[in-house]
């Protein structure tokens, strides 16, 4: 069995590329290495330039991989569905390109993969992790998100690009009743899941209880840890996901409630093998401490039996 730790830029503050405190891709790539990764994800659309040469360049001078690429958008709004395609071929043209990563024995489908996320509804984003009190779509409205995803699946397809839904806090794929539904809805040949043991957590789900039950349609995984007193502070207000992580919600893994030996014995139980990444977002603004958080994550995991 194999399963290897990769970085994503979320843990410098990277979700929002319109957001002006953002650090550089390059200081990114270059903490990435220095923290002991050799592989690391895209982050959201436009952070690291759709330019095959810069981040080939970048990439072979800091000795990294890309694992995924990523689609954090509207999957809703038809009006939206144009961008979503134009963004998974730019994405695709880009990381099919790239070096890629050795394939494990036993890993479901090879890297570099497309995880797709919902994002960008007021509605839900406040109620992010209260699954009482958050709305749900209508059947047509629902309809039509699975329309767009299996179209932005199939257009990933025809990249050779593995795509993985990702269940997300503040999106309207959160919740123990629509992960379920997704699985019914979306044929495990279009795409595979990518589970995420902090947003398990948030959204009332248990990690290892999840990542067995979607075992076989399990093909990618993201780590992250939850400082309990945070969460447990923000989910009392009103407040959008990532203002409760910029609050410091998400913490080094290892510091915070989830049990990682539990959460490897899981993964070795359901023959899981291939790529796992590590999420721990903040506002950028903190981004100084990303590199030493990082480290901590890499660490602790390395501790408990992971590889880098």
């Amino acid at each position: 069995m194999g399963m290897n730790i990769c970085g994503a830029p979320c843990c410098w503050g990277v979700d929002d590329v319109k957001n002006p405190y953002l650090p550089s891709w390059k200081r990114v790539l270059k903490e990435a290495v220095e923290a002991g990764y050799r592989a690391i994800e895209l982050g959201p659309y436009g952070y690291l330039p759709i330019d095959v040469e810069a981040v080939s360049k970048e990439l072979d001078k800091n000795g990294l991989s890309i694992v995924a690429g990523t689609i954090f958008d509207d999957l809703v709004d038809e009006r939206n569905y144009e961008n979503l395609l134009r963004q998974t071929e730019d994405i695709c043209s880009l990381i099919t390109k790239l070096p890629p990563l050795p394939v494990h024995k036993g890993q479901h489908y090879p890297t570099p993969y497309m995880t797709i996320m919902d994002w960008g509804h007021d509605e839900r984003d406040y109620a992010a992790g209260h699954s009482h009190k958050a709305p749900r779509l209508s059947d047509e409205q629902w309809s039509g998100m699975i329309s767009h995803i299996k179209g932005i699946c199939k257009k990933a397809a025809e990249y050779g690009v593995r795509p993985v839904i990702h269940p997300h806090a503040g999106g309207y794929i959160e919740f123990a009743d629509e992960i379920e539904r997704i699985l019914r809805d979306i044929p495990y040949e279009l795409a595979g899941l990518c589970l995420d043991t902090g947003h398990l957590y948030y959204s009332g789900m248990d990690p290892v209880e999840w990542l067995k039950k979607c075992a076989s349609n399990l093909d990618y995984v993201h780590f992250k840890d939850v400082d309990e007193k945070v969460y447990r502070e923000v989910l009392g207000e009103r407040i959008r996901f990532f203002e409760g992580c910029g609050k410091g919600a998400m913490c080094p893994i290892g510091k915070g409630t989830l049990d990682y030996p539990g959460i490897k014995e899981a993964l070795e139980q359901i023959g899981y093998n291939g790529y796992i990444t590590i999420e721990q977002e903040r506002d950028p603004r903190n981004s100084d401490t990303s590199l030493r958080d990082v480290k901590e994550s890499v660490t602790y995991l390395k501790s408990v039996g992971y590889e880098i």
